[in-house]
């Protein structure tokens, strides 16, 4: 068992020696593992916290090969933030 207190979305690092995966509170956590002779585990840490929407959600966060994250979560209340689209903006960079 990885995880003492449930845990979802497991991710390897890109050399197979830590697994990620969220905690039920959304907290991003890791295993250190150790394949050698025999398969041993270091207790389960605490990364960072997330505003992930869903732990249990697919697809929540990646994990890069040199061990960065991407995470999906919501950008807060855009409702507010008016968004501007230019069209044809090229065409005034000709002269």
């Amino acid at each position: 068992m990885i995880s003492t207190g449930g845990g979802s979305q497991p991710r390897w690092r890109g050399d197979g020696k830590e697994l990620f995966y969220l905690a039920p509170d959304k907290t991003l956590m890791a295993v250190g593992i150790n394949a050698g002779s025999g398969f041993e585990l270091t207790a389960p840490t605490a990364l960072f916290a997330t505003q992930v929407s869903a732990y249990n959600a697919p697809n929540r966060y990646v994990v890069s090969a040199d061990g960065r994250f991407l995470i999906n979560c919501p950008a807060g209340d855009i409702s507010r933030t008016p968004m501007t689209v230019v069209l044809n903006w090229h065409n005034g960079l000709k002269k």
